[in-house]
């Protein structure tokens, strides 16, 4: 029988570590603050064939934690962040059978590390769990029991009807595609790319573009393109952007997506593994952070 990860927790200092040590977690040796002066956290997990956690998201707002609270996930009431100032960041996780069952999980902490799991085939939660605390770039990976594939990318706006999508096996994918983006006198809506997987490579996306302007949407729609109808610049005063996505005119099919944003050293490492970069920023023509869709084939 397959074994996965059956159980999470957070230590905050030697008093938890000791104490999920004597109850036979096992600790991933990375600081989850690491570089920002806050409490050494770590996370910790149990293995073993009984039911498997099988989708982990995480938190960085109130208005996050409403959907995930109706479809019945597990919050581990620890912020990631502790000690550290700015966001409070929480992690969550459901056993549904919508989605693969995880067997391994692991943590990166500098860029180089994380474009080559990435590329190595890794699932990569997309929050930096060391946002806007400074610090090194800390990233969540998974790997699941079967191979899959991206069949499906949708968005929300203001986390509105989140909870149904989780209850439907959807992923969201926890950064903000308007971060640090305001326009004056206005509030700036909160959208969040989503995806769904599937163990089939028939379901799977082929190929992903964003546009910037209507020229490129024009250029998508005549090859054949489908737009995600959703302005991912919605309410910053910037262009439309916009994703979109093809089934066909590939033999290699989408198995993970991500964002990355273009925070110093970020970017080019991912360039160097040969991961797929699009090179239009999801904040193009706004004051927001400089924020990219990649995906692995």
């Amino acid at each position: 029988m397959p074994e996965y990860i059956t159980e999470l927790q957070v230590s905050w200092n030697e008093d938890d570590e000791e104490k999920f040590t004597k109850e036979g977690f096992s600790k991933i040796p990375v600081n989850l603050n690491k570089g920002t002066g806050g409490n050494t956290i770590y996370l910790w997990y149990k293995k073993g064939t009984g039911s498997g956690i099988s989708t982990i998201q995480f938190s960085f707002s109130q208005e996050m934690t409403n959907g995930l609270f109706e479809a019945g996930y597990t919050k581990i009431p620890k912020n990631l962040n502790e000690g550290a100032g700015r966001d409070e960041i929480y992690l969550w996780y459901s056993k549904s059978e919508k989605n693969v069952p995880i067997v391994d999980i692991d943590v990166t902490e500098d860029a180089d590390a994380e474009a080559q799991k990435f590329k190595d085939g890794w699932e990569r939660l997309a929050c930096d769990l060391n946002r806007n605390a400074g610090g090194n770039l800390i990233y969540l990976f998974v790997k699941r029991e079967k191979q899959t594939y991206i069949s499906e990318i949708m968005t929300t706006v203001d986390c509105s009807g989140d909870g149904d999508k989780f209850k439907n096996g959807y992923i969201r994918v926890d950064e903000n595609t308007n971060r640090g983006a305001k326009e004056r006198g206005s509030t700036t809506p909160t959208i969040f790319l989503w995806y769904r997987l599937s163990t089939f490579p028939k379901d799977a996306y082929r190929d992903l573009k964003v546009s910037t302007n209507q020229s490129e949407c024009e250029m998508y729609e005549q090859k054949g393109y489908k737009k995600v109808e959703q302005n991912l610049n919605e309410g910053t005063g910037g262009n439309k952007v916009y994703l979109w996505y093809k089934k066909a005119d590939s033999n290699n099919p989408i198995k993970a997506v991500t964002v990355i944003t273009n925070i110093p050293g970020a970017v080019e490492p991912y360039q160097r593994a040969g991961v797929k970069i699009i090179q239009e920023s999801l904040n193009t023509g706004n004051n927001g952070v400089f924020i990219y869709v990649c995906f692995n084939q």
